[in-house]
């Protein structure tokens, strides 16, 4: 069916293609260049919809005096081609000038591929998964690709179902955000922040170890000791991993790990909601903690309102740092101390080692750890020995 479909593209894309020609102008050079610089092929002459006749890969080609296998390569970023950058500059200029655009689905066709990849995340408007899809589509924009998105919430039957429905679109290869997948697939598939190894899928994730050594040295530098921790929820692939380097950390530096300063996150949340309420919990147990320890920035910026509303004060009485830094942890009131996880690169990485995947690379390794980096605003402060909880 996507095979038929692509085809009948193609005849139409040809066919408008001789239909251009068939004005009759004398040569590419005189039949771009005397329309003038923000012209199209033929300037006021127009398609039955009124629109203006599209140029042809040839006629550009020989506007350029190029031929056209080369400024194909050009304009569908083939990989493996040694072509001059100035050659390069000159045949995009001369696309952008006249409007050039190069079928997808002809392209498709002739290489009888899609050139589609399938998403997975389980939110769309969370800060962390649309900061990981921006890098992502950025890469697959400038390689020529198109994408196509699902989210799953989490729910297994849904993980089980989308990757079906991805691949009968056609897509050629996925891309899972922290997703659970549980088992391997007959495509190339790559993971950022997968939840378990999964043999064949690469898997890009955070120095979780190295994140740890960051926030608990920064607090424990600030005279720190009375440290209370939030806990990811089960469901997310980060929960264990961060917890364990938290906890291996905190013993090499004598913090010590109590029980009654931990709280577990459990809601399926995107929003402040989410560390509003385990705070106040926390809170209603009268322990007293100079520092918290957020498993994310969402969940941080409601356990601030909760300090808050019980009268503490950030960073005065109780610093907070968060995780992830989103968009919205640098214009926080007060802005968020928190650990960046560098999203949008990890998103363009997912994507350039699946197109390395498409083009045939076999060398691609089973996990691509990136580095974190403390962002220090607002949130934190060295201990106020004066401060006292309610």
């Amino acid at each position: 069916m996507l095979m038929r479909l692509l085809k009948k593209e193609k005849e139409d894309v040809e066919g408008t293609s001789l239909t251009t020609r068939h004005y009759g102008l004398k040569g590419a050079s005189q039949r771009l260049g005397e329309e003038g610089a923000g012209s199209a092929v033929a300037n006021g002459k127009q398609n039955q919809n009124g629109g203006e006749k599209p140029v042809s890969l040839k006629i550009l080609a020989d506007y350029l005096g190029l031929c056209p296998a080369t400024v194909s390569v050009v304009l569908n970023n083939v990989p493996g081609r040694s072509i001059p950058a100035e050659t390069r500059e000159r045949v995009r200029a001369a696309a952008r000038k006249f409007n050039y655009q190069p079928s997808l689905l002809a392209r498709s066709l002739r290489k009888r591929r899609t050139f589609t990849v399938g998403v997975l995340a389980p939110e769309l408007s969370d800060g962390y998964h649309t900061m990981v899809m921006s890098g992502i589509g950025d890469h697959l924009m400038r390689e020529g690709y198109f994408y196509l998105t699902a989210h799953h919430r989490h729910k297994p039957d849904m993980i089980e179902e989308y990757p079906r429905l991805l691949l009968g679109r056609g897509a050629e290869g996925l891309i899972a955000i922290d997703t659970a997948l549980g088992h391997a697939l007959p495509v190339p598939v790559v993971a950022v922040a997968g939840h378990r190894k999964i043999p064949g899928v690469t898997n890009v994730v955070l120095d979780h170890r190295r994140a740890a050594e960051l926030s608990l040295r920064h607090l424990h530098q600030l005279g720190h000791r009375q440290i209370a921790f939030m806990r990811g929820q089960p469901f997310s692939s980060d929960s264990d991993v961060r917890w364990k380097s938290i906890v291996s950390v905190a013993r090499e530096l004598g913090v010590e790990i109590r029980l009654d300063l931990t709280i577990q996150l459990e809601r399926d949340l995107t929003s402040p909601e989410l560390g509003y309420p385990v705070v106040q919990e926390l809170l209603q147990k009268r322990r007293r903690f100079t520092a918290l320890v957020s498993f994310n920035d969402i969940a941080a910026i409601g356990a601030i309102r909760a300090l808050r509303d019980a009268n503490l004060r950030v960073p005065e009485d109780v610093s907070v740092i968060g995780f992830d830094d989103i968009q919205a942890a640098a214009y926080h009131n007060p802005r968020l101390t928190t650990i960046r996880q560098p999203l949008r690169h990890m998103g363009e990485t997912a994507a350039r080692i699946l197109l390395q995947r498409l083009q045939g690379f076999k060398d691609y390794p089973e996990e691509f750890a990136v580095p974190p980096e403390l962002i220090t605003r607002e949130t934190t402060a060295p201990v106020n020995p004066r401060s006292r909880r309610r």
